[in-house]
């Protein structure tokens, strides 16, 4: 998969701010195929917001990617996963993670179980939320817990970008094992790089050969 593949055309753009507004508020109505912005004051969670979109789509599979997350936002995924409003749940985490927050570390495996959960190098924060009518990217500046300060969250219905995720977060539970602390890059075997510049040589050209001009102008005086 190549930057091709999700490329998006004709998308509708929204941009707003929410100072002090919930979750909810926020995110306000998901349109089919449309781009949402917003700029909050960090005033809820990635998991506020994932409430709030779950609210919309109904049921859906769930990927989340994040540098950090709080003991009191774990129990409220876990609740969800309880009301079967997330019918499958992956989380990635930074390898960090474990020693920074053990206690919530512990508390993450014993909520999901040790094969929800990937730790790699990673400050990437993203969410999928895909289910038959809905295929949603969540992308954001928001860890799991409450960050007083100033956030953003962009939110995309886009089946080919959503995809796009998707295939990250599988390659990375196909490479990383349970309880791995992966230390070197992930391989990515099924996402290509792709650049948009051809590569191309020539001989060098020496600056001292270049007729360049000591003036652009005159300045004459009367």
């Amino acid at each position: 998969m190549n930057a091709k593949t999700f490329k998006k055309s004709n998308v509708g753009k929204k941009i707003r701010i929410c100072k002090r507004g919930t979750a909810s508020q926020a995110v306000g109505y998901i349109e089919k195929n449309t781009d949402t912005f917003i700029l909050t004051y960090g005033q809820f969670s990635l998991i506020d917001a994932l409430l709030a979109i779950l609210d919309q789509t109904g049921p859906a599979h769930i990927a989340i990617s994040t540098w950090t997350a709080a003991h009191g936002d774990l129990t409220r995924s876990a609740e969800l996963l309880e009301t079967a409003e997330i019918l499958s749940f992956r989380m990635i985490v930074d390898r960090s993670f474990k020693t920074r927050q053990p206690n919530y570390h512990a508390h993450m495996l014993k909520l999901f179980g040790p094969n929800c959960i990937r730790a790699i190098n990673t400050h990437a924060k993203f969410m999928t939320i895909r289910n038959a009518t809905w295929n949603i990217v969540v992308r954001t500046s928001m860890n799991l817990n409450t960050n007083p300060r100033l956030e953003n969250i962009e939110i995309s219905d886009n089946k080919k970008f959503a995809e796009f995720f998707e295939t990250i977060v599988n390659d990375l539970f196909n490479e990383v094992k349970p309880n791995e602390q992966k230390c070197d890059a992930p391989k990515l075997i099924n996402i290509h790089e792709t650049s948009p510049f051809k590569l191309i040589s020539g001989n060098h050209i020496k600056r001292s050969t270049l007729n360049e001009p000591k003036y652009t102008h005159e300045i004459k005086q009367s």
